[in-house]
């Protein structure tokens, strides 16, 4: 069966040893269940494919690669398949292995008082405290912070979650098999893990119907119970038992800063199968798995909450409770704790049946009266956890009541909060109907932007709707304004924080924002109060293609200067959010340029803000792959210019991205303390003053020119590229294969030669890590960084290396830049990607674009040595 080819390394460290040990037992019952299943012939197939590879790739036999082809084309087809999940189950498995031996070492490094590691909360407070900052700053800034990953549904998990459970439940044998076990129930545990193995083989792997929006909904939701419920409440007693440490006297909770956010059931943009329906759907589920946790932790602190009132006292507080719970039972008569929270179970019963929950399973045996809202559900838990604490079981507070009171802080009876997203172009259709329906304006649409803002602020002073409940309108108009009317229930319900900003996709002009307002009053969200506004849910513009994003703070100034938005902005407490999309201005100027446009644009958004007095939150949507935004948390964090973060900060987690950070319980918490780790360091340890020089802002703009206009000239002025892309990549099985709700495209009709702008991001950039080339996270590059050096005088050129050196090395920017390039350099398979190649019919554009694209990775694998003084990939990244 397939082996890592680490397990062949003889000079490996042997703190690895555990590792390889797992790799090779996963490999041997892989091996042992295809031999099983489809005989002994296929298993040799596999081992013979699989030497034959290495001997190919590792030992560079001339002689391997003709072996390797004759070996694959007689596959028949059962085979075939056969042997391509063989490989790919392997991976799966020693991925496994790898995030077990992550949590390993983790572990390991934590007994013998290693020194922290960057990303770590331990890390943070190292470094905050050599910077001067006091533990009560460290509080005053979270008393004021927002730190939330908001989980989307983008196409990109192609793994069912058939899949992604049983890989689970091999994850936990592989933690058990590190406990010292005797034999009969290590080979107990042995035959558990070979039956997992058996069940993942037996799994299919892929979908064969499309998800559903519901389904996607549902596959969130799964994190929240086996994760983000007990591990976030975990998350905020590390960072308070660390604070403790540090300042004693400052022992009151935090601020229930971190907060999880979703757009699954809200984001319509460019997905016609999300309606008003699915964000109420969405927003029930949620809210069952809130309270289905709370009742159970209720439920179970009843049980436990043993003490007497014969033994230890309670405070007034909680006799009260006790008394008002409805509990009578003469055997708890001397237990006021379980008295009162059979009360509190009483009471949150109740609210579950008043949502219309009844899919719970509640053991509530006498009505009560339902909480108004989590806030009152969670002074109760506080008066029961103030009662211990003051009669000598602190213990237990700290250890059960603390993290439901946590949970329920940051997740009150809602969950997430999901955010609406609509493209821009919709609103408008949207309000051009409304407004000639209402004989306002016959055609909005045609009108200028002057026009356009004239009419609008004029329509946002006046109290009076424009829709008709006896009106006609399209399905799509009526469709927008239920989302708007369904987003005011779900608020009423569930609470504000259930859903509180409305993102406007491809944001281009101000009266792009100002359409949002003017369909919130339609669903009574937007009210005019006297003479102030009333907004409910923030308008926040998404700035995505580099032309956005260079006028962004010429947007935003117009935005809060406008009178009546500005009066909401304030109400709001001077926050405004701005979402900035990292995978569309990659797609439209290349890998560079994007990274650039995003630095500029966030800098000049600082000072617009700044000069109005507002403070800035930034959401960063963040693809998975560094080809669309990705690529490490903390290091991207901490490359934002100086004074973007300011304790604020919200940042997609996509598609395959939740499954990779979140599947483990522990790697996943330490996945949300390297937020809040880089979010303290990025506000407290970097000063707003600490100026980039201008030497490298010139440098990096001289840089990106030269790098856009590379990229652009392959990508979209190259006759032919997008026949080239439709037959080198598998865009159309891409465009085909079940792996979300949303379209692949917009306009892009695979299998037919359409146009790269009709492409969405996602798929564009999923093709080109399919047939490994990448080229989103790297093309132009190469030219940029060789031009910048080469194109100068003799004398010139040792100045520009030495300017780039000290670049890579003084400015986390640049810096982070050049390694998550180097990252996809490494994982860039030119070899692989010629054979993809091979089927585009046309020879000569074949080798006309692939030769090129070779010849810039072969310019920027150098230009990296060159400016890094690496001899290899990864080097410093092993």
């Amino acid at each position: 069966m397939p082996r890592d080819h680490a397990t062949d390394d003889h000079n490996r460290d042997t703190k690895d040893e555990p590792l390889f040990d797992d790799i090779r037992l996963l490999g041997r019952l892989l091996g042992d269940v295809l031999r099983e299943q489809h005989g002994a012939a296929v298993f040799e197939s596999v081992e013979t494919i699989r030497r034959t590879a290495i001997r190919y790739r590792r030992d560079a036999d001339a002689d391997a690669a003709s072996d390797l082809d004759h070996l694959l084309k007689r596959l028949s087809r059962d085979d075939t398949i056969s042997v391509v999940r063989a490989f790919s189950y392997f991976s799966h498995l020693a991925n496994l292995a790898e995030d077990r031996h992550h949590v390993r070492r983790q572990h390991a490094n934590a007994l013998a008082n290693a020194p922290a590691r960057p990303g770590s909360l331990e890390h943070a407070l190292e470094r905050l405290s050599a910077a001067d900052v006091s533990p009560a700053r460290i509080r005053a800034t979270l008393e004021r912070a927002l730190i939330s990953p908001v989980l989307t549904a983008h196409p990109t998990e192609v793994q069912r979650k058939s899949i992604l459970d049983l890989q689970s439940r091999i994850a936990a044998l592989l933690e058990q098999r590190d406990t010292p076990l005797p034999d009969d129930e290590r080979d107990e545990l042995l035959e558990h893990l070979c039956a997992a193995v058996v069940s993942l083989w037996q799994t299919r792997m892929l979908r064969s119907s499309k998800l559903s929006v519901a389904d996607e909904i549902e596959n969130a939701l799964s994190y929240y119970r086996a994760m983000f419920l007990a591990e976030v409440p975990r998350l905020y007693a590390r960072l308070e038992r660390a604070l403790r440490k540090a300042e004693p006297k400052g022992s009151s909770p935090l601020p229930p800063f971190f907060r999880m956010g979703s757009w699954i059931g809200g984001d319509r943009d460019g997905n016609p199968n999300v309606t008003a329906q699915t964000l109420r759907h969405a927003a029930h589920r949620q809210a069952l798995v809130a309270l289905g946790h709370y009742l159970a932790e209720v439920h179970a602190l009843g049980a436990e909450l043993s003490m007497s009132e014969l033994l230890v006292g309670g405070s007034p507080d909680l006799h009260a409770l006790a008394s008002n719970s409805g509990d009578v039972s003469p055997h708890r008569a001397d237990e006021p704790y379980r008295r009162a929270l059979s009360g509190i179970y009483a009471r949150l019963a109740a609210t579950a049946r008043a949502l219309g929950l009844n899919e719970l399973d509640i053991r509530a045996t006498w009505t009560a009266e339902p909480y108004a809202h989590a806030n009152a559900f969670a002074a109760d838990l506080r008066v029961i956890n103030d009662s211990l604490a003051t009669h000598h079981a602190q213990a237990v507070a700290h250890q059960r009541l603390a993290p439901l009171e946590r949970a329920v802080g940051v997740f009150g009876f809602h969950l997430a909060t999901i955010d609406l997203r609509q493209s821009s172009d919709v609103h408008e259709r949207t309000v051009t109907e409304l407004l000639r329906s209402a004989r306002v304006c016959d055609d909005y649409a045609a009108l200028n932007e002057a026009e356009r803002l004239q009419l609008l602020s004029a329509e946002l002073a006046s109290p009076r709707p424009l829709a008709s409940p006896y009106g006609s309108y399209t399905d799509e108009t009526r469709g927008e304004l239920a989302v708007f009317h369904a987003a005011r229930e779900i608020r009423m319900a569930y609470g504000e924080r259930a859903i509180e900003l409305s993102i406007v996709s491809h944001t281009e002009t101000l009266s792009d924002l100002l359409e949002v307002a003017l369909l919130q009053r339609e669903a009574g969200l937007y009210r005019i109060d006297g003479d102030a506004p009333a907004m409910d849910l923030m308008v926040v513009p998404l700035f995505e293609t580099i032309a956005d994003l260079q006028n962004a703070p010429s947007i935003m100034h117009d935005f809060l200067a406008h009178p009546l938005i500005r009066q909401t902005v304030k109400a709001r407490g001077d926050m405004q959010e701005v979402m900035l999309g990292y995978s569309d201005s990659n797609k439209d100027g290349g890998f560079l340029t994007s990274n650039w446009s995003l630095f500029k644009a966030e800098t000049e958004l600082v000072r617009v803000f700044r000069d109005a007095g507002v403070r800035l939150r930034l959401f960063h949507g963040r693809g998975g792959t560094v080809g669309r935004g990705g690529g490490p948390s903390y290091d991207a964090i901490l490359a934002q210019p100086p004074g973007t973060v300011d304790a604020q900060i919200r940042l997609t987690e996509q598609g395959e991205i939740i499954a990779s950070k979140f599947s483990n319980p522990e790697i996943g918490r330490r996945n949300l303390e390297t937020l809040v780790a880089a979010t303290l360091e990025a506000t407290l340890a970097q000063s707003p003053n600490d100026a980039v020089p201008d030497e490298f802002l010139t440098a990096m703009q001289a840089l990106s020119d030269i790098a856009y206009r590379t990229y652009r000239e392959l990508v979209y002025d190259t006759p032919g590229f997008t026949e080239y892309f439709t037959y080198a990549t598998p865009i159309s099985e891409i465009a085909e294969l079940n792996i979300g709700s949303r379209p692949a495209s917009r306009k892009f009709v695979a299998g037919k030669v359409g146009r790269i702008e009709d492409l969405r991001a996602i798929p564009w950039g999923f093709s080109w890590g399919q047939c490994r080339l990448l080229l989103p996270g790297w093309f132009g590059m190469g030219s940029a960084m060789h031009e910048f050096i080469e194109n100068q005088d003799a004398d010139e050129r040792p100045k520009r290396l030495a300017l780039l050196k000290r670049m890579a090395r003084e400015w986390p920017f640049f810096a982070a830049l050049l390694s998550n390039m180097d990252m996809v350099l490494a994982k860039t398979d030119l070899a692989v990607a010629k054979r993809y190649s091979e089927l585009v019919p046309d020879e000569t554009l074949r080798h006309h674009v692939f030769d090129r694209i070779a010849a810039e990775h072969a310019r920027t694998v150098q230009a990296l040595f060159t400016v890094t003084q690496a001899r290899d990939l990864l080097e410093r990244n092993p």
